[in-house]
């Protein structure tokens, strides 16, 4: 067809003219897949950024970022216009006159063979920032051969920035390559880079602040005013004469500003995020699924997540938590000295170290290298190295082996707390461990720990559940149950904390509230294991059970989280609830993406449910309950406020826990080395009561004193349905000197402060008055109560003097003898 153009020239041109339409056309749909993926029209008007989420607390306050690239948008307003100048003048002084191409630079380019400076406008840059157009992907077949592959991948550029310059304005264009453009250190754009170098905003920026980051453009590396603040500084100078000669900045000025120091100061983009990573990578897993099933990405979608965290209440919390372990801590390096803390259940001395070498991967590595050479792999795990390690003083520089680094580790106590507002299903506190820096390991939904007696609870509720009431009796003595292991009879026989009994007739309140293992036994026994494992299960316990004699002082594992969920359920009147850590999530504009509500479901009868929290009131209202060391904090118990709770310790005083509840919120505690093997000597030291209770105490009173908290001081709400068993059976308070501990096989008998009057404790009476029934065959009858147990004291007194007369005896006997 081209041969019926007669004139030559004319028809040269046009084949010229087709044969690039074409190529160009070849260019855009990937022909045959020689040129790679170019964007389309559809990605033109909805540019990715690959934005970072943002977090927030419930009250709207920035705690962290999810990023690939460290970005956060910026409008046009908010750019101070000294950038836009410094940018113009020395990257695309004719940046608001041409569309897209440059073609006087492009002509200087080719004339002057690149010597004469580049030819990329600011739109081009933008193009090849925002579509990655020199990326693999967007190279075919044709982009193996090197030179076709720069001149195809400028062509795209080309395509690109006409594009860009037909669908935006000059001034989204400039924002857009500003959000997108990289600063060094993981650091993308104008706001971004406002705050990490010079703690401001970008509207706020100085003109030889603006100069100095646009500066950084040419090579980000070799002009970071941190680490070459000498270049950077030349750089500067060079902008800032470039912004003179284009007539941004008057010579006066230029010479005013060529004489100021660089200024930097140091700032930090995750605003309050610095101690907030378990709670990053905790909302990270609860939307995990959500962002699969909407096809969302924290990371690039530039989502603000709004948690149920309470900012005031997180602060407090951590507050708490670094006051009380940095005490603990103290503690445990105290009792333990020079001597290792790692020892079995028989207190035999374990190798932990050792163990935790060979379990490293490099381990097996220097094994197979050094297969006959054992000197080599120990000289490596020995060798000294620089290395910063977690203190309570901060993070300190020493030089320390592989081994003195697990010894030191080996050492350290951690925590676990939680805070759920159970009504609304919000969780409130988040803190899974003392510092994410060093310990990765979220210790609130990751970490299983035996939970000693805050799990006995679960068999008092099965008592109830079975038809018992709080006033029924069982007596404190020895208890020997029998069970069957693999068709085998078995006995255990759980011994209480002075490994004494008293003989004495106990209430279920009593009982529970003094955590009393011999008692806790005989109810597990009555109303059977499987019943305790499925009422753990009914209140939020998810973690597989094992259903033996001793599940209810606490020998699972379970989580923070889950003990939390279970207890409350009894806060909630029976109502279980799948907490939410997330309240909406909306996109940059604000606009409503996603709102989450908890899920309820019925567990319990409001009066199983109002019955147990009268019995965690035990624990601080029946003599010598475990919680009675609340009694320290007094502020805790104006206006007649009420809390109840459950100490937990597991063997060997390896795992403490505290679980506290109030009117409005259930927070649980646990603490304990993240190394089994390692644990307190006596309940003196690791107790629950000595070393999770007091995080507790010491959250409340900070929440309690603050007027704006939200949370104020009241008693447990009223029953709202008719309570049918009788509950209003207070045992008589008497003056007692012992003290004893709280675990697994030997649980707390004591705490709190013995010398509270018995007027001191508020005990509530009958909101409806309950008439005496009949008891059941589940019931026992009450009976008055008994006379007081001898204190340690008098035992031992008592002991000795049966020795003693025995010893008499004896001798007596072998006189008549002779």
């Amino acid at each position: 067809m081209f041969k019926e153009i007669k004139n030559k020239y004319l028809r040269f041109t046009i084949i010229f003219i087709y044969f690039i339409i074409i190529f160009f056309c070849a260019l855009q749909i990937n022909f045959l897949w020689l040129f790679g993926y170019s964007p389309s029209y559809t990605d033109i008007k909805k540019p990715s950024q690959r934005v970072g989420s943002e977090l927030y607390t419930a009250d709207g306050k920035l705690i962290g970022r999810y990023f690939k690239e460290n970005r956060t948008p910026v409008s046009f307003n908010d750019i101070s216009k000294n950038v836009i100048n410094a940018l113009v003048a020395t990257e695309d002084v004719r940046f608001y006159k041409h569309t897209g191409i440059d073609i006087q630079a492009v002509g200087r380019a080719v004339v002057g063979m690149g010597k004469e400076g580049g030819a990329s406008t600011i739109t081009q840059q933008l193009a090849k920032n925002l579509y990655r157009t020199r990326y693999n992907k967007s190279f075919g077949l044709a982009g193996r051969v090197p030179v076709v592959r720069t001149v195809v991948a400028k062509l795209k550029e080309w395509m690109t920035a006409l594009k860009l310059e037909s669908n935006y304005s000059k001034n989204d264009i400039i924002t857009m390559y500003l959000n997108t453009v990289s600063f060094g250190n993981n650091t993308y754009g104008i706001k971004t880079a406002s705050r990490i170098y010079f703690n401001k905003e970008a509207s706020q920026l100085n003109v030889p602040q603006a100069a100095l980051l646009v500066g950084m453009l040419k090579a980000t590396t070799s002009y970071n005013p941190i680490k070459n603040p000498e270049k950077s500084l030349e750089r500067r100078n060079v902008v800032l004469s470039q912004m003179n000669k284009y007539n941004y900045l008057s010579k006066a000025d230029l010479e005013n500003y060529k004489t100021k120091p660089i200024g930097i100061e140091v700032g930090a983009e995750d605003e309050g995020s610095e101690n907030d990573s378990y709670l990053r990578t905790a909302v990270d897993k609860y939307l995990e699924k959500w962002c699969e099933e909407n096809n969302y990405n924290l990371y690039e979608d530039g989502l603000k997540i709004y948690t149920t965290i309470d900012s005031k209440l997180q602060g407090y919390a951590e507050e708490a938590v670094k006051d009380q372990m940095r005490i603990l801590q103290r503690r445990f390096y105290s009792v333990w000295g020079n001597e290792d803390p790692w020892e079995d259940s028989e207190r035999k001395k374990v190798d932990y170290p050792d163990r935790a070498k060979k379990s490293l991967p490099i381990y097996a590595l220097l094994q197979k290298k050094f297969a006959n050479q054992p000197d080599s792999v120990e000289a490596y795990f020995n060798k000294k190295k620089k290395m910063k390690i977690f203190t309570y003083k901060g993070d300190r520089d020493t030089l320390f082996s592989t081994m003195d680094s697990i010894r030191y580790y080996g050492k350290i106590l951690n925590t676990g707390m939680m805070t759920l507002e159970p009504r609304t299903g919000k969780i409130k506190v988040w803190i899974g461990g003392i510092d994410h820096k060093f310990f990765k390991y979220d210790h609130v939904n990751q970490s299983k720990r035996q939970a000693g007696s805050t799990f006995k609870p679960f068999a008092y509720l099965a008592a109830l559940e079975s038809g018992m009431s709080p006033c029924d009796k069982f007596t404190d003595k020895p208890v020997r149950i029998a069970y069957q292991d693999k068709g085998e009879t078995k006995y255990w026989e759980p011994k209480n904390a002075d490994w004494s009994y008293s003989y004495q007739d106990m209430s279920l309140r009593w009982a529970m509230g003094r955590s009393v293992n011999t008692v806790t036994a005989q109810v597990t026994e009555k109303v059977g294991w499987d019943n305790v494992v499925k009422w753990a299960h009914e209140c939020g316990i998810d973690s597989k059970l094992e259903s033996v004699p001793s599940v209810s002082l606490g020998s699972n594992d379970v989580t923070v989280y889950e003990m939390v969920k279970a207890y409350g359920t009894f806060l909630n009147e029976g109502n279980k609830v799948e907490p939410i850590l997330v309240e909406k999530i909306t996109d940059q504009n604000d606009n409503v993406i996603e709102e989450f509500a908890p899920k309820f479901k019925r567990a319990l009868t409001e009066e199983i449910a109002w019955l147990m929290l009268y019995m965690f009131r035990g624990s601080i209202e029946e003599p010598r309950g475990t919680s009675q060391a609340l009694w320290e904090w007094n502020d805790l118990f104006k206006k007649n406020n009420q809390i109840g709770g459950k100490t937990g310790t597991s063997s060997d005083y390896v795992d403490a826990w505290y679980m506290g509840i109030t009117k409005d919120l259930v927070t649980g505690v646990w603490v304990g080395c993240d190394e089994r093997t390692a644990h307190f000597k006596n309940g003196e030291q690791g107790e629950g009561s000595r070393t999770a209770l007091p995080i507790f105490a010491k959250f409340m009173v900070k929440v309690y004193d603050d007027p704006n908290s939200g949370y104020t001081y009241g008693q447990f709400p009223k029953p709202k349905t008719e309570i049918t068993r009788t509950y209003n059976c207070p045992t008589p308070r008497q003056q007692v000197d012992t003290v004893s501990t709280d675990s697994t096989l030997v649980d707390s008998l004591e705490i709190g402060d013995p010398t509270i009057e018995p007027e001191l404790i508020k005990v509530e009476q009958p909101a409806t008055k309950v008439e005496e029934k009949k008891p059941t065959e589940n019931t026992t009858k009450q009976e008055p109560a008994a006379a007081v147990p001898l204190t340690k004291k008098e035992e031992r007194e008592l002991k000795r003097k049966q020795r003693k007369e025995e010893r008499e005896k004896e001798k007596e006997k072998k006189k008549n003898d002779n």
